[in-house]
This record gives structure tokens, sequence and C-alpha cells, in this order.
């Protein structure tokens, strides 16, 4: 399969482009031609032409309780449906006219929170890992019908967004030091991009990559282990995650 790389004669499409990610930035840097939708009314409009680079972007996170559906409808609303619009809608634009000569591409962005699934927000955990499942699927469905589309799943990090800014963050002239701007993830993104890396899980300047792939592999070992859910915050089991990330 060929790598898809950003160029100048290429089209990217983005939603969600209030979330500021960077990509924007990223594509006009390299003289790409960029249509932003900040919602699903856009997205019939901009669907004409060429599309090389398709960014499918939704999230919101409010909390959520089970006692409230209606806050479960509303968040699988945006963050699932919202990228199923996208796929559904600009899905053939892109393969159609993807070619080995010049590649397509199609991110989609999940959460660490659709792998790991803490607890405390059961919906929006519920609505990534939704989207991850998705991106999976889509990234294999391509592999035969359209072997020159790429499908990449983005994981960011702790990164500051209009999604994730506190009230203090958003009122601070500084960033606090943890997080990674939204410029890092997009050089990160188009690193593992040229590569066809299809996880692309974004450290950040608090958790490395190590400590991600860990987090991971326990989230994924409370099956195989036949631990009890979520093992990795009970506190019968708290002391044995963290000897074990440090080890």
């Amino acid at each position: 399969m060929p790598p898809f790389t950003f160029a100048a004669s290429k089209t990217a499409l983005i939603t969600g482009g209030a979330s500021g990610i960077g990509l924007a930035k990223k594509c006009l840097g390299h003289g790409m031609k960029v249509l932003i939708v900040d919602n699903n009314d856009g997205f019939l409009a901009s669907a004409r032409g060429r599309i090389d680079f398709l960014f499918l972007n939704a999230g919101i996170q409010p909390s959520s309780a089970w006692d409230d559906p209606s806050a479960f409808q509303n968040i699988f609303n945006v963050n699932f449906y919202g990228v199923m619009n996208g796929i559904t809608t600009f899905k053939s634009v892109v393969s159609s006219l993807s070619s080995f000569s010049s590649a397509a591409a199609i991110v989609i962005t999940g959460s660490k929170q659709g792998i790991t699934n803490p607890p405390g927000n059961p919906a929006y955990s519920a609505s990534k890992f939704a989207v991850r499942t998705i991106a999976e699927h889509l990234s294999y469905d391509l592999r035969d019908s359209s072997p020159s589309t790429s499908v990449f799943l983005l994981v960011p990090g702790w990164t500051v967004t209009s999604l994730r800014r506190s009230e203090e963050e958003r009122t601070s002239a500084e960033k606090p030091a943890a997080p990674w701007t939204p410029e890092q993830v997009a050089d990160y993104l188009e690193a593992k991009v040229v590569i066809d890396e299809f996880y692309v899980i974004c450290p950040d300047n608090e958790v490395t990559e190590e400590m991600d792939a860990k987090r991971m592999l326990w989230a994924a070992e409370d099956v195989v282990q036949r631990r009890p859910a979520l093992s990795r915050w009970r506190e019968e089991y708290k002391g044995g995650f963290e000897a074990w990330v440090r080890s």
C-alpha cells in the first residue's frame, strides 16, 4: 500500500474544526487546499470534487449518569454518529479517486478512554470505543476495495483544545506543562501517516508511550486474566497495577 503524503496538489476536508487539533495548520503548511466543516450541516455541501485527506473529528465530553439516558443519546449522536455521518458521506468520494500514484487517507479521532475505559463517564468511553471499532473495520474493509486509501485512528494524549481545557486553562496565558499543543499532535500524526501506522497513540509531556502501552495492556488482560471489570481502579488491584507499571 502506498503511503499518503501531504502535498500541495491535495485537498483536505476537516470536520469538527473548532476542536483545534491543528491538522488544518499542518495541511496548510504543506500548501494543501483545506476545507473545514464544524457540524453536520456542512457535510453535503463539501462533498464535491476531490478529497485526498479526510479528518473526522467529532467529540463532546459532558458527564453521563445511569439515570439519564438522554445524556448517552446526546454523546453518541455527536461522538459516534458524527463520525459515521462523515464516513457514509465522504468514504466513496475519497476512495473512488484514490490511486497508487496519489494515495488518500482517512483519519478518525478516538480517545484513550475508548481503549483503557476508565470509570466516571460511561457514555463517553462507550462512544469512543465504538469509534475505535468502526475505524478498525473501515481500515480492514478498504484494504481490498481501495488499497490506496489508508485509515488511521488518532488517539491524542492530554492536549490543550477547546474540548479539554478547564476554565482555569482558558483564562490563563500560559499552557500547563503536561499537555501537548495541537501542533505537536499534528506533527506526531504526520510521522505515523507516512509510515502507514494505523494506531496513532499520542504521548504527552506527562504520559510516555511506554506508560500508555502498559495501561492498554492491563485493560486488555482484565479479560484474559479473568480479573474484575476495570480492575486498575479497584482498591484491591491498585497496588499491583502501579507496581507493574513501574517494573
